[in-house]
């Protein structure tokens, strides 16, 4: 399987090259919420994409109406662009094509069930729970509603670009996007399409969101210091920022875009999934999960450890996210450990929750295109518990003959993603 397109709508950069070069100048997206008032929350941070003017720019280059949720709106934006860079829009129109999608869809807020509410009752008189359905109904029945469903963006895909073949939805939290592709990955593999647009998009920063996470006390609450709160594997951290996003690639069956003529940027060479059955929230400390699904992924691909020079790590700046990811880095790796290179994208632009996997291999594959590992931004202060090369604060160029991009997720839920280079 290989990459001939992709493209991403991140905090930094809104399009493939402005977001690589933002990622490699180390800027940060993280800011004060904007799009509601967050006061009195206890994060009241995000690396979310709130201007309503670029969101209304993306809706009217791809003649979305004003319903479409933000999530639909950025998703499209970034599997159009995929679709463009891979020259594949004739390529998809096929029954030999699929459609892949990680998200969660554009889930209801406080605000939304309180406007219904309101609405639903009499001047004066209390909400009643007929008055609350019927107006709910009615707002359904114009269309709301739907598009809010996880599984509408796949379909809206599939129509937009005739995509004829499977359309699948992944909602596995933190990996949805990433099994997406992994599964994309392996229909190509068995025959069963060419050609797969696969990615994921997720814009959830709500009052209702952002308070949920920090009950489950994940949440940064570093609000005077917003550029420096995702601090993936530094002694400091004290948990992640919620970001929003999206990114699509094109992946297609090696002789299918020879055929066509479509250059291979990466190849997509191995594919691991596991669960840990553990917890929902909680990652099993001993990080078996993630160490199945990383070595299950490197035997996909037929490499050993010691072929692989970079990590993308899931590195959600969680104090027991980063030191289970390290041990089962170390775990996978052995005695090759210390030579790689691991880096979180999250230190820029925060957890894009079911769209992180998406833009995390995205950033793996453009860092194996230019031989160069993206930096871990805000590392300080080292944490004898994470003890690997994280490429602290500037880019490293170097050798990349292959690279992973792990992905876990709440449930258990553990993908992983191998990537090769291209033999010139």
């Amino acid at each position: 399987m290989v990459v001939t397109g992709l493209d991403v709508v991140t905090p930094i950069g809104v399009e493939l090259d402005g977001f690589w070069k933002a990622a490699l100048a180390g800027v940060s997206g993280v800011r004060r919420i904007t799009h509601f008032d967050p006061e009195g929350l206890p994060t009241q941070i995000a690396a979310a994409l709130d201007d309503p003017v670029l969101i209304e720019e993306f809706r009217a280059e791809a003649a979305l109406d004003p319903l479409e949720p933000r999530g639909v709106v950025v998703g499209v934006r970034a599997a159009r662009g995929a679709v463009a860079a891979a020259g594949a829009r004739e390529a998809l129109a096929s029954p030999r094509a699929g459609v892949f999608v990680g998200t969660s869809g554009e889930r209801h807020d406080l605000r939304d069930l309180g406007d219904i509410a309101y609405t639903s009752r009499e001047a004066g008189e209390p909400v009643t729970r007929p008055g609350f359905i019927n107006e709910f109904a009615r707002r359904a029945a114009r269309g709301h509603f739907y598009r809010t469903w996880p599984q509408y963006l796949a379909s809206r895909l599939a129509a937009r670009f005739g995509i004829e073949g499977p359309t699948a939805t992944i909602q596995t939290a933190c990996t949805s996007s990433a099994q997406a592709i992994g599964e994309a990955c392996r229909a190509i593999r068995r025959g069963t399409i060419d050609v797969a647009l696969a990615g994921g998009a997720e814009c959830i920063v709500s009052p209702l969101e952002v308070q949920l996470f920090c009950l489950l006390g994940v949440m940064s609450r570093q609000n005077a210091a917003p550029e420096t709160a995702s601090r993936p594997f530094d002694a400091r951290r004290d948990g992640f920022v919620i970001g929003e996003g999206a990114g699509f690639l094109i992946l297609e069956d090696a002789d299918h875009a020879r055929r066509r003529g479509a250059p291979a940027i990466a190849e997509i060479a191995g594919y691991g999934t596991t669960c840990d059955a553990y917890r929902i929230t909680d990652e099993a400390p001993d990080g078996r999960g993630a160490i199945g699904a990383m070595r299950r992924a490197l035997a996909d691909a037929g490499l050993g450890p010691e072929d692989v020079d970079y990590v993308n790590a899931h590195g959600t700046s969680t104090p027991m996210n980063d030191r289970v990811e390290t041990a089962a880095i170390r775990a996978v790796f052995g005695p090759a450990a210390p030579r790689l290179l691991v880096s979180s994208t999250k230190s820029m632009i925060g957890h894009t929750i079911s769209a992180a996997g998406a833009i995390e291999l995205a950033t793996t594959v453009l860092a194996v295109r230019d031989q160069i590992a993206p930096p871990t931004i805000n590392y300080r202060v080292p944490d004898p518990e994470c003890d690997l090369g994280y490429v602290p604060n500037a880019p490293v160029a170097t050798r990349i003959r292959a690279a992973i991009s792990n992905s876990f997720g709440f449930g258990g839920h553990n993908d992983c993603l191998l990537v090769r280079e291209i033999e010139r």
